[in-house]
Order: C-alpha cells, then sequence, then structure tokens
C-alpha cells in the first residue's frame, strides 16, 4: 500500500506557508481591534469621550488645586469647585444645544454671532470693564466675570469658514480674502482684544484665523508676509510693556527672583518635578499652600503633574491629541467645505491653546497668561470651549454615513417585552 503525499500549491515552501500563517496570526487580531477606526460613528464619538473625561477631570483637578485658594478667601474648601460645578453645567447644556443645530444653521448663525462677539468685547472699555493682573479683557455684572474675547474665538472660527466657503472659486485672489473677514472682522475683534492688552488671546485668535486661511487653500506667501507683521507687532508689545518684559527675562534665566517675578515659573517647575512618575497622591500637592500662584488656573498642569505624576501629564495631553485627530479625522472625511473650515478652526483654538498653557507650566516659552482648555478654572472659558466642541459633534453627527449609522442602531424598548405583549394582547 502507498501513501502519497498532500497536494502542494505550485511555488509554495513549508517555510513560506508557516511564515504566512504566522504573520496572519501576529497581525489579524491587531486589525480586527483597529476595524473600529472605519466606523462612520468613529468621530462621533472620540469627540464625546474626549470632552467628557477632559471636564471631569477638570472638574476634580479644580476641587484639588483650589482648596486652599478657596479656604483662605471664603472659609470654605469648594467655593472655587462650585462655581465651576455650576460652568460645566451650563456647558453641558449648551453643549446639548449645538449638537442639536446643524450645520447649515452655524453657518448662517456666524454673522450675527460675530457682531455680537465684537459688542460685547467693545464692553470691556465701557464702565463695566475691569482689568486683571494688568489684563483689561474683562467685563464684571453683578459681582460675575466673563472674558467677551471667548467668543471672538468662535465666531471667528464660524464666520471665516462661511465667508471662505463662498468665496472658494476666488482665494487665489487674496482681495476676496482680505475685504470681506481680514479686514472688517478679524482688524476690528483682534484689534479690541489687542487694545486690551491681552497677547495671549491675540496669539489665539491668530492661530484660529491661521487655521481657517491655510485649509481653505490661500497661498503660502500670503502667511510668510502676514507672519512677519504679526510678529513684529508681538516684539513691540513685549518691549513695550514691563509685565511682559519682565516674564521674557525670566524665560531666559536673567530674573531668578524665588519671591519677585520668577515665582511662578520656580514653583511650577517644583511641582512636577516633586511630582516623579506617579504623583504624591491627589489632593496631596505641597505647592498650592500658597507658593504656587494660580494653582487652579493658569498653572494647574503643574498641580496635576504634582499630584498624579507623569502619568496624569500624559493622560492630558493624550486626551488634547484626541481631539486633534477626531478634529482631523473630520477635516478629511467631510465634503462639507464649510464643516471642514470651521473644524480646523476650532482644533487650532484649543490645541494650540492647550500646547501654550502646558509650554509656559514647562518652560519651554515664556509665560504667556492662557488657561488651560477645559481643565482650568474659569467660566467664560469652560463655557465657550465646550460649546465648540458641541459644535463639532454636531459636524460629526450630522454627517450622512453617521447619521445613517446612527439611525439603524436599535432603539431600546422603554417597557419591558412581557408588559408590552400583554397590552397588545388587551388592546
Amino acid at each position: 500500500m502507498s501513501t502519497t503525499a498532500p497536494p502542494r500549491r505550485p511555488g509554495t515552501s513549508a517555510a513560506t506557508r508557516t511564515a504566512g500563517s504566522l504573520r496572519a496570526r501576529s497581525i489579524g487580531p491587531w486589525s480586527e481591534r483597529l476595524r473600529w477606526l472605519e466606523n462612520p460613528t468613529t468621530t462621533y464619538y472620540l469627540l464625546i469621550i474626549a470632552l467628557s473625561v477632559l471636564v471631569t477631570f477638570g472638574l476634580i483637578m479644580v476641587m484639588s488645586a483650589s482648596a486652599v485658594v478657596s479656604l483662605a478667601a471664603t472659609r470654605s474648601a469648594y467655593s472655587v469647585f462650585r462655581g465651576q460645578l455650576i460652568y460645566a453645567v451650563l456647558g453641558t447644556l449648551g453643549v446639548l444645544v449645538a449638537v442639536r443645530i446643524p450645520p447649515h444653521v452655524w453657518k448662517r448663525l456666524a454673522l450675527p454671532l460675530m457682531f455680537v462677539a465684537i459688542a460685547s468685547q467693545a464692553m470691556v472699555f465701557s464702565p463695566i470693564g475691569v482689568c486683571v493682573q494688568g489684563n483689561c479683557n474683562w467685563i464684571e455684572i453683578a459681582g460675575l466675570r466673563a472674558q467677551p474675547s471667548e467668543i471672538v474665538k468662535l465666531a471667528l472660527a464660524l464666520l471665516g469658514a462661511a465667508i471662505l466657503t463662498k468665496k472658494r472659486l476666488l482665494i487665489g485672489q487674496f482681495r476676496h480674502v482680505l475685504v470681506p473677514y481680514i479686514v472688517p472682522f478679524v482688524a476690528i475683534s483682534g484689534g479690541l482684544v489687542l487694545y486690551g492688552e491681552d497677547l495671549g488671546t491675540v496669539l489665539i485668535l491668530a492661530a484660529i484665523v491661521g487655521a481657517v486661511l491655510w485649509s481653505a487653500g490661500v497661498r503660502a506667501r500670503y502667511f510668510a508676509v502676514a507672519g512677519a507683521a504679526f510678529a513684529a507687532l508681538a516684539v513691540a508689545m513685549v518691549i513695550y510693556s514691563p509685565n511682559r518684559l519682565g516674564r521674557l527675562d525670566v524665560w531666559l534665566g536673567r530674573n531668578t527672583d524665588p519671591f519677585g517675578s520668577a515665582r511662578q515659573s520656580i514653583h511650577g517647575r517644583y511641582a512636577l518635578a516633586d511630582g516623579g512618575w506617579f504623583g504624591v497622591g491627589l489632593g496631596r500637592s505641597r505647592e498650592k499652600w500658597q507658593w504656587l500662584p494660580e494653582p487652579h488656573n493658569d498653572f494647574i498642569f503643574a498641580i496635576i503633574g504634582e499630584e498624579l505624576g507623569l502619568a496624569g501629564s500624559l493622560l492630558v495631553i493624550s486626551l488634547f491629541l484626541l481631539i486633534a485627530y477626531a478634529s482631523y479625522r473630520l477635516v478629511m472625511k467631510s465634503d462639507d467645505m464649510f464643516v471642514r473650515l470651521a473644524t480646523a478652526g476650532i482644533m487650532a483654538w484649543i490645541v494650540i491653546q492647550a500646547m501654550m498653557n502646558i509650554g509656559s507650566v514647562i518652560g519651554m516659552i515664556p509665560i504667556i497668561g492662557v488657561n488651560l482648555p477645559l481643565v482650568s478654572s474659569g467660566g467664560s472659558s469652560l463655557i465657550m470651549t465646550m460649546a465648540a466642541l458641541g459644535i463639532l459633534i454636531s459636524f460629526a453627527r450630522h454627517e450622512p454615513d453617521c447619521a445613517a449609522a446612527l439611525a439603524a442602531r436599535p432603539k431600546r424598548a422603554v417597557l419591558p417585552t412581557r408588559v408590552r405583549q400583554s397590552l397588545r394582547r388587551r388592546g
């Protein structure tokens, strides 16, 4: 009795077949795990997750970082936290409203919102305007302070997207960008913020406008000219401001007085150094005990690094990277020009502001005086940033494929099956 070997595929050896099976085993599970990235609802859920985690994490850290400041000011360790919690609730309502509004309605609301933003910013120079630490960019009504420039950020992103969508065939002619967008709206709103001595916000506004123009396809040479002019303006504002010049001296190492201008920068680095890999523990910060100024606001990232260590710091950075990735997906996958440009502007606003804040805390750039979006204490910033992310969620939700996938989800029954069946029999 003779035995015959099983037939082989021509040109295929046993070693090749073994390598192929091993490769399939190693790649297969990862391809299955990453397949969800191609789901049309991925961007929608990523934005919701990033927003929810950052706001919740921010509330926890504001409660921890502001306890000593609140106790010294009001004899209650939770006064700042209670205010931040109220703002978070208002921001959540804003998100719920923003998600329900479709993109074409946001396009129509862009111009009215811009007029509201300019009028609000102009009120900074009225009797209700107040200055905080040299920044005259606030209004105060009945003891409540607000920063109108937060509305300007959103308005510039939406209005720039609306105008450049109409002018998309004429982008090569710069006058069609300069006259309808930059001269009347960017110049007026940005000029009002600049007159209020808020250089940090002006830098963020420039990032928003630049992102919208770049995404629209404006030629690079125009950015070179505008960048040079803006850099000269920024240098002039630093030179002629003793406060900003002092911050630059601290950053360059010319001023190292731990009880003077360098106090905030030095103690911010002390906090990060004390945190190490995993931190000293939530609520156990030592620098928030009157050593580090603004521990719950501009320098909350230092408290995060001290209490939660490198792991907590990387978590915050990862969440902002998640927002950037989800926004990038929305820009690349959307067929609506308005959605793509507005998303680019909002993404630049949130991500670049986070980079500026974190860069100031770790010493990569001078202290600019901007807060950490969604994490730092501050009502107007939290509400408007949450509303902006709500708009991005609306954009993702109203994408045709995502809308179809969400509509096809099985709806949960309100009543149990037995109850519904009995009701049907009786009916």
